[in-house]
């Protein structure tokens, strides 16, 4: 890539971390050094200061506002990525399926669980026999979410409700029919990836099968959305829990929000004893996983980058002020760009082709190969040697793909796909 190119010459496409907006990175740069007239860089400041309060409780109302959270769910902030939210999610939920389980064993029995030994032993036996959490694998990082799921609980509890490999020659790319996916009665939770960034699969919508009744009960439904979230309306309350990493769509790398339904904190619930979890041979959370002791400190339990969380609420402030229908708003903005960017590559079928299946391609995360003239490792590389020079950076797809990826995020203006498209057409026809 020439060296001379300026940061407004790059359309940079990718996967993460992202392309952040310009105008509110030179904002951060100033915050960086002098934030509010304080003297002090925003990063230099106590996260324990009311200034670092006002940032984060400001950061989680625009979030809010811009994904119309509900009042019975809270935001919260955390750190360890998504990755680290495969292991919360295993800790949370499965205590509070024991939590559950122990109220309907136990009743009213008051006293330490070790003092009645009759009900201690059935619910051993129900977590022995009945404790199952649930995953629909459908790419690389579900596949990752499962296989922590089985390294902490074993792979007794652990069910792979779809695998889409199964369904198509050991490959992902597909979303498996609904009516093949094979649901636990009981699970402690299901969990799914709503874009798989390295397959680029995304589920259309929320799947009607973990939809709640007309008596608005349901799966425990726990979803990453650490690639997609905020790029289109979500229906947040079919969800106990979201979480995704800021490093895509919303900001930089360093925090992982959660947005937790408050039935699963106190004092609607609590987390089981740690002497219970080790009774019943049940992992114990460490304490910085674990949503209650988040939540009770409104993020601040341990050290929080502020300044990650300053310019995820400046991105916030930014989605509002351009969008007054807020994510409906860049839903429409990344659909217009998805559809420029397949549309070119559709349109060559001798050179170009799609990996994933028409009725699972992701909109952010445009996964293709380069086919053009039978050597596809020559075609690809020469795809990206041009591309990079004309400025189109960040192309080439994940390293287990292979190919050419183009992630789709809400700071690539619709300028860029044009001229991504524009670029795929004219290289299919040099």
């Amino acid at each position: 890539m020439p060296s001379s190119l300026s940061r407004s010459e790059i359309t940079y496409w990718g996967a993460g971390p992202a392309l952040l907006p310009t105008d509110v990175l030179e904002e951060a740069a100033k915050a960086l050094l002098n934030y509010n007239g304080t003297g002090l860089g925003i990063a230099e400041h106590s996260h324990r200061s009311a200034l670092a309060t006002d940032i984060i409780n400001q950061a989680k109302a625009d979030l809010a506002a811009c994904l119309d959270i509900p009042d019975d769910y809270e935001v919260l902030f955390m750190q360890g990525g998504g990755t680290g939210e495969f292991s919360a999610a295993v800790y949370n939920f499965v205590g509070a399926w024991v939590v559950r389980k122990y109220k309907e064993i136990f009743g009213d029995v008051q006293g330490d669980a070790a003092d009645h030994p009759e009900l201690l032993e059935k619910l051993k036996q129900a977590v022995e026999n009945e404790l199952k959490v649930d995953y629909l694998v459908t790419g690389g990082w579900s596949q990752k979410a499962s296989a922590e799921a089985e390294r902490l609980l074993g792979s007794k509890h652990v069910n792979v409700a779809a695998d889409a490999r199964k369904a198509n020659n050991g490959k992902f790319g597909i979303i498996p029919d609904e009516g093949s996916w094979n649901l636990s009665k009981d699970a402690a939770f299901v969990y799914y990836c709503d874009n798989e960034t390295v397959d680029g699969v995304e589920f259309p919508g929320f799947p009607k099968s973990l939809e709640p009744g007309p008596d608005g009960k349901g799966p425990i439904v726990v979803a990453d959305m650490s690639s997609n979230i905020l790029t289109r309306k979500i229906p947040v309350k079919n969800f106990s829990a979201i979480f995704f990493g800021a490093q895509k769509n919303l900001g930089m790398t360093g925090i992982t929000v959660v947005v937790l339904k408050k039935s699963f904190l106190p004092p609607s619930l609590s987390q089981p004893p740690v002497a219970l979890l080790r009774t019943l041979g049940l992992p114990v959370p460490p304490i910085i996983f674990q949503y209650e002791t988040i939540a009770k400190n409104n993020s601040l339990y341990n050290t929080l980058s502020i300044f990650d969380v300053y310019v995820a609420g400046q991105v916030l402030k930014k989605m509002l002020r351009t969008y007054p229908n807020k994510v409906e708003g860049q839903q429409a903005v990344t659909e217009q760009k998805a559809e420029l960017i397949y549309g070119a590559v559709e349109a060559f079928p001798e050179v170009y082709r799609v990996i994933p299946d028409k009725t699972a391609r992701s909109r952010v995360n445009v996964c293709f190969r380069v086919t053009k003239g039978g050597n596809v490792d020559a075609s690809e590389k020469a795809f990206l040697e041009q591309a990079t020079a004309q400025g189109l950076t960040g192309l080439k797809g994940h390293r287990s793909l292979g190919g050419i990826r183009a992630s789709n995020y809400n700071s690539v203006p619709l300028e860029g796909a044009e001229k991504l498209a524009n670029f795929i057409r004219a290289f299919a026809t040099s």
